[in-house]
């Protein structure tokens, strides 16, 4: 790093120094580098500040030597962030102390509800002692979320089989789950029915029919990014044509379900509000110095490999995954390493806590029903109760754990149900966390395109009837069939977007209900790498216990960024109020922290070379991060807000409408999934209602034309039928005229009026079309209609001639 002659002023100092940009996210603000040697000088060295433009793309540009900016941006992360070291670290030039011994990394979420305590996660065996390849491929379906030995709520409802239950029942599922596994063996290629069928028997096809196209309307197979994926996709609807479907949001749910719906043969427009495509998954590219390292300022973390359809896109782009390690030393406020055995004995002591509060809370539900508290408020009476953490060190790591579940949860513990906080726990996807090397912006790139994207098009009015939907956005009017709404709740929340008619109460109620946290970070890239290879995460402890989630975890990036990054997290009430401060400041803490933790080992900390600050909660197209379960919600919510609206006219994706996998990138991906094969059965369900419309249409057209193969009456042009029940002269007739000509072809066009008995007879004694016409628009005033335009008197003529002569058929 190049040194300077002398040291600007602070810029805390002069509020000028931080410019913000109300119209962009992010604002940038410059540090002055320092001499290497000097590791203990004061971290107030930073000089003015400016806006550089931020790259979108993930390849490493020519290295450049530029000024170390601070910068806001937008972020969501769903997950706890570490990354994969396996590579080899940059040398620290300075670095005289060992690495810190290795601790465990801390669990994320899942605390007291354990994969393996899940009857739907255990190892089962399939009922009659299938095969061990059966069993294996059941573990599969599993992983994708299928019961064990019963059906989904969406297979009942696509009626894959005859009768719940039963053989047919068994027999589906393991034909399911052999398609399933079969095609999750080589994602690549676009398996086909054929394919599925060759190794089942063929008395099963009717199964293997009802369980591909459950599979492939519902995206658990023949998906992705794949050239063979993508051509037959098209291939395969290229001349289909369906209804036009406007989405809402060009997030991962939005360009999931478009991607979906076009290869179903729908016409899909998406507007997005912002300048690019992701929504929450943002990968910024930071450079300075000659360093480069790609950020993901948003969502980050592949939670569980098994099953994550994210992993599947990974496969077909052949990008690396990269495993988390776990292990994560803490250090205290002075820099030294926590005690080992202290924190063994406080991480059990916590886990008990919680698993006292999920009895406490059974106890609960069973005997008093639609009873919540909030989640910190138990915790902290059975600590005080069991006399937990009493000791000043051990409160400090049981802060830093309850950070760590602020942090999984977005949000205070104060506003986390007690009862449902952790229901998604269940449904957890199974193997190694990983990573994507570059950024999950390479998923998103690859997602959009093709796809007819408007940015900068922000949705503010939704309007929706029997007639579709219209959408206003950005001044101009979009019309379509249906819409996907795949804005994060705290849009909902906020009353951004306007909906006529307005929203059912019971999806508003939802939307107060549950919650919408914060988390943000701040991303550092430095001139090497001065914490060591050995470790992804490392924690730090705070005295102040208002202050736990204030950088108390930190993540390296540098195998995976393709730089000496690293990501400090401020989690809980932290993150609140760091949205109040400038970045400057921000990081110059973090700095401060991350001194104390090494420099009373040697190794000097260098100012970064460029630094970006987070700020989700002002960011206009999210306010916020990602969901969790209020005190006085629950998972239902989640299902709620899933909902259709306007009787399958508007619909809702994104992560805070997916019950079993809330607050990830995989739940947002799975729920445009869902509403794409929404979309499917109820774009289906309208066209056979219009097919069926059109049937009965052609049937009564049909039984009334040979109604009039033996009329009681005709001259010219007109047939007359008369009403069989009376031979009174004023009794009804029906009169039907015959219109040809060159402009209908060898067509003709029918036309039917109501005409007394004694009418009919006296036009019979005409000999002219023209007369007969003339006497009945001026002198019976006769109104033509098409069938379907007779009034009811007409249509009750016609049954009690059917009727009539029905009977004289049976007589015969």
């Amino acid at each position: 790093m190049e040194t300077t002659a002398g040291l600007p002023p602070d810029p805390s100092d002069n509020p000028n120094d931080v410019v913000s940009d109300g119209s962009s996210p992010e604002t940038d603000v410059t540090l002055s580098p320092t001499q290497p040697e000097n590791h203990i000088s004061d971290p107030k060295n930073f000089a003015e500040n400016h806006l550089p433009h931020s790259s979108e793309t993930q390849s490493p540009p020519p290295n450049t030597t530029l000024d170390a900016p601070v910068s806001d941006s937008q972020d969501d992360s769903s997950e706890p962030i570490p990354e994969d070291t396996l590579d080899e670290q940059p040398a620290n030039p300075n670095s005289t102390d060992p690495a810190p011994p290795p601790k465990r990394r801390r669990r994320r979420k899942r605390f007291f509800t354990e994969i393996n305590g899940n009857p739907s996660f255990r190892r089962h065996k399939v009922a009659g002692g299938l095969s061990k390849e059966v069993d294996v491929e059941a573990l599969i379906a599993i992983s994708v979320g299928f019961p064990v030995d019963s059906l989904t709520e969406e297979e009942i409802e696509a009626n894959v089989v005859g009768t719940i239950g039963g053989a047919e029942q068994a027999n589906y599922i393991v034909v399911r789950n052999h398609i399933l596994a079969r095609w999750r063996s080589n994602v690549d290629v676009w398996l086909t029915p054929e394919h599925a069928l060759q190794s089942i028997r063929a008395e099963h096809k009717l199964l293997v029919d009802a369980a591909y196209n459950f599979l492939l309307e519902h995206g658990y197979i023949n998906f992705g990014l794949a050239p063979a994926i993508k051509e037959a996709q098209m291939a395969k609807h290229e001349r289909a044509e369906k209804a036009n479907v406007v989405v809402i949001g060009a997030g991962l749910a939005g360009l999931v379900a478009a991607r979906q719906l076009v290869g179903m043969g729908f016409k899909v427009v998406i507007l997005e509000g912002r300048a690019r495509p992701g929504g929450r998954v943002k990968t910024r590219m930071m450079k300075g110095e000659g360093v480069v390292a790609a950020a993901d300022v948003g969502g980050s973390v592949l939670t569980g490999i098994n099953g994550n359809p994210l992993g599947v896109l990974a496969r077909q782009l052949g990008l690396p995954l990269h495993k988390v390690r776990d292990i994560c030393p803490l250090y205290l406020p002075d820099g030294q390493t926590v005690d080992s055995e202290i924190d063994s004995r406080v991480e059990v002591s916590f886990n008990k806590l919680l698993d006292r509060v999920c009895k406490l809370r059974q106890a609960m539900i069973e005997e008093v029903k639609s009873v919540d508290v909030n989640l910190g408020t138990a915790l902290e009476a059975f600590r005080h109760a069991y006399k937990v953490a009493e000791e000043p060190q051990e409160r400090m790591l049981l802060n830093w754990h309850l950070a760590n579940l602020e942090y999984a949860n977005a949000s205070l513990m104060s506003n986390l149900s007690m009862a449902y906080w952790d229901q998604d726990d269940p449904y957890e996807m199974g193997g190694d966390h990983c990573f994507i090397p570059g950024g999950n912006d390479t998923f998103i790139r690859e997602l959009s395109k093709d796809l007819p994207i408007f940015y900068e098009r922000t949705v503010d009015s939704i309007r929706y009837g029997v007639d579709g939907v219209i959408i206003y956005a950005s001044g101009q009017e979009f019309r379509g069939d249906m819409a996907l709404c795949t804005v994060p709740l705290g849009v909902l929340k906020k009353g951004s977007i306007e909906f006529v008619p307005e929203l059912p109460q019971r999806k508003k109620d939802a939307v107060q209900r549950l919650g919408y946290g914060l988390l943000n970070k701040v991303a550092l890239l430095f001139p090497y790498n001065f914490w060591g290879g050995e470790i992804d995460t490392f924690g730090h402890l705070t005295e102040n216990s208002s202050m736990r989630g204030e950088f108390f975890l930190f993540y390296s990036y540098s195998s995976v960024s393709g730089g000496p990054l690293l990501i400090a997290l401020v989690a809980g009430d932290a993150a609140v109020k760091f949205e109040t401060m400038s970045p400057v400041e921000s990081v110059k803490r973090v700095l401060e922290i991350l001194r104390g933790i090494f420099h009373p080992k040697g190794i000097v900390v260098p100012d970064p070379v460029k630094a970006v600050c987070t700020r989700w909660g002002k960011d206009c197209f999210t306010y916020g991060s990602y969901s969790y379960v209020a005190v006085g919600s629950s998972g239902d919510d989640y299902d709620i807000l899933a909902e259709s609206i306007g009787d399958g006219r508007v619909f809702f994706a994104g992560e805070a409408t997916n019950k079993q996998y809330p607050a990830t990138m995989h739940g947002a991906f799975l729920s445009g999934m869902r509403e794409a094969a929404n979309i499917l059965r109820v774009a289906k369900r309208r066209s056979l209602s219009l097919t069926d419309k059109v049937n009965n249409d052609i049937e009564e057209h049909d039984d009334l034309t040979k109604l009039y193969d033996t009329p009681d009456l005709t001259f010219g042009s007109f047939s007359v039928l008369f009403d069989p029940r009376s031979n009174d002269l004023e009794s009804l007739s029906l009169l039907r005229v015959k219109f040809h000509g060159p402009k209908l072809g060898s067509c003709f066009l029918c036309l039917y009026g109501l005409i007394s008995r004694k009418q009919a007879i006296e036009l019979s004694e005409l000999d002219d079309d023209g007369k007969r016409m003339e006497i009945l628009y001026q002198n019976c005033r006769v109104r033509f209609v098409g069938r379907k335009g007779l009034p009811e008197a007409g249509d009750s003529l016609i049954t009690h001639i059917k009727t009539a002569r029905s009977e004289i058929t049976v007589g015969v």
